[in-house]
């Protein structure tokens, strides 16, 4: 590793390589505690909500997205308005995605190649050639504290051949982003590497082994949540968890929904994102201890209770389930800003409950506990597909 690169973030983890664990990563906008859930905001917005609100739930990182944002308003625009955390007036601080998920996720106006991939950019429709070393200026100029390599992500019914193709440029390109990070000139940003490998598990190996020897200073695992099931899910990342360098931050990218993290957690994870909370706030559907509830459902009409008792969200506070409804179906904006500020508070309730239960030694006890009354309650399982 660069040392000169790695000064100003540290991370510091108790409990075992394998299994949950309680840390603090240290970054030049602050502290993350982990286990860590991280609000999405694809465009420079966690979508719908002020940063004072998000602020208020406690979240202590948020994400944004380099294709996006280089597609609209660009970086360079970004940079020449004062960064990514003066444009979003967010003084905590920012991871940035490279792209990569959109190697995936916008498969039908892309070519990927060697050398990069080529968009046909879903605004305007013009040619955008996307690269390891454009995306790591990119974010470079954008300001964030960690970002992310380019890679190239592949979803669950990839075949064996397409996975491992996906290995070989995700690490080609790696290796390209690193180089371009060890070159530039700031001193404030920690690179992540990407583990890809689709459900394949030697695939994954091999990918561990490829990103350790590049020494990056933490570790994300791609390509999961992308139609294998939670149960495979766990199964291919168990041992792709365990293989990461114990002393540096493992983020599972794009995962979730509750149980999921709780086995992430239990996996040796630290760091989670996903659209969840706000897309399926701006839905009505919020989250609750309970299991999921929709609020547009006509025996909330008269609730005069909270979406939650015990929340002390700003909703939770001063609105009951009716009138939380009756904004909702009047299309009035304040309805879906309610139930995302409760659900993205939600989350953060619940991983400030993992980390009190890891921390009594208690971690196991309290997810099965937990899971059992969660699963037990709600109506139905939430919106969990990608992007905002």
């Amino acid at each position: 590793m660069d040392n000169a690169r790695a000064t100003r973030f540290e991370f510091a983890f108790t409990g075992a390589g394998d299994g949950p664990r309680l840390g603090r990563l240290t970054t030049p906008h602050g502290p993350i505690d982990t286990p860590a859930f991280m609000p999405v905001g694809t465009q420079a917005t966690v979508k719908g909500l002020t940063p004072d609100q998000v602020a208020a739930t406690g979240a202590q990182v948020v994400l944004a997205n380099t294709y996006h944002l280089m597609v609209r308003p660009g970086a360079e625009v970004i940079a020449r308005l004062g960064g990514l955390h003066r444009v979003m007036a967010w003084d905590r601080a920012i991871l940035t995605d490279s792209g990569g998920f959109q190697v995936f996720s916008l498969g039908r106006i892309r070519r990927v190649r060697d050398d990069g991939v080529l968009f046909a950019n879903h605004v305007d429709g013009s040619e955008l050639l996307l690269t390891p070393k454009a995306a790591i200026e990119a974010q470079q100029r954008l300001g964030a504290d960690i970002i992310m390599a380019f890679d190239e992500c592949v979803g669950a019914d990839a075949s064996r051949e397409q996975a491992a193709e996906a290995v070989r440029r995700t690490t080609l390109w790696a290796a390209q982003c690193r180089e371009t990070w060890s070159r530039g000139e700031r001193d404030d940003q920690a690179l992540f590497g990407i583990v890809q490998g689709g459900t394949f598990p030697e695939l994954r190996r091999q990918a561990v082994e490829e990103l350790g020897g590049l020494e990056f200073p933490g570790y994300a695992i791609g390509g999961l949540s992308v139609g294998e099931g939670h149960d495979r899910m766990v199964d291919i990342l168990a041992p792709t968890a365990a293989a990461l360098p114990a002393d540096r931050p493992r983020y599972l990218m794009g995962v979730g929904q509750p149980r999921d993290l709780l086995a992430a957690v239990a996996c040796g994870v630290d760091m989670f994102d996903c659209v969840l909370p706000t897309r399926n706030g701006r839905n009505g559907l919020a989250f609750t201890n309970d299991g999921p509830i929709r609020l547009r459902n006509e025996r909330f009409k008269l609730d005069t209770g909270p979406i939650e008792p015990g929340c002390d969200c700003d909703c939770c506070r001063r609105f009951s389930r009716g009138a939380v409804r009756h904004l909702t179906l009047a299309d009035e904006m304040l309805g879906p800003i309610l139930v995302s500020v409760h659900n993205v508070r939600f989350f953060q309730r619940l991983m400030q409950s993992i980390r009190d239960a890891i921390s009594r030694g208690e971690f196991e006890a309290f997810a099965r506990r937990w899971l059992a009354r969660y699963l037990a309650g709600g109506e139905g399982e939430p919106d969990a597909s990608s992007g905002e």
